[in-house]
C-alpha cells in the first residue's frame, strides 16, 4: 500500500469535553476534531498549538492513499500490525475516505524500515 507524509509535526491535544473547538486548531492543513461525553480531543499542526495546552507533540502523520471502500478489511491492519510487531506506539485516525497514522518523530526511522520491510511505499 502507498502512503504520504503531511507536512510539519503534529501535536494531539486534550480539553475538556465542553470546550469549543480552539480557533488555532484549523489553521494548518490538517485538523482532526473528537467530542465526547469525556474530553475533546484535537489533533492538529504543532506549531499552532499554545504552550500552555495539554497537548502530547512530535508526531509525524503518515496518510494512507485512500479513498477506501466502506467494506474493505484488513487496512490499518496492515500497517498497524508491522509496526505493533516493531514495538512502534500509533495513534490512528479514520475518515471517510481515508486513514491516518501519528508516529512520534523518535520512533520514525523505525516506523519507516518495519512498513518498507513488510511492503508498503512511501510516495512524494
Amino acid at each position: 500500500m502507498k502512503f504520504t507524509l503531511l507536512r510539519g509535526l503534529f501535536a494531539i491535544c486534550k480539553a475538556n469535553s465542553d470546550s469549543t473547538m480552539p480557533d488555532w486548531a484549523s489553521t494548518g492543513g490538517f485538523c482532526s476534531v473528537t467530542r465526547t461525553t469525556d474530553e475533546l480531543t484535537v489533533i492538529c499542526e504543532e506549531a499552532a498549538v499554545p504552550s500552555h495546552v495539554q497537548a502530547e507533540r512530535g508526531f509525524i502523520c503518515m496518510k494512507l492513499q485512500g479513498p477506501f471502500d466502506f467494506q474493505a478489511i484488513g487496512i490499518l491492519e496492515s500497517f498497524l500490525g508491522p509496526l505493533a510487531n516493531a514495538g512502534v506506539p500509533i495513534f490512528a485516525i479514520s475518515t471517510f475516505d481515508t486513514d491516518y497514522i501519528l508516529v512520534r518523530q523518535e520512533f520514525w526511522g523505525e516506523a519507516f524500515n518495519c512498513l518498507q520491510r513488510a511492503g508498503h511505499e512511501l510516495v512524494p
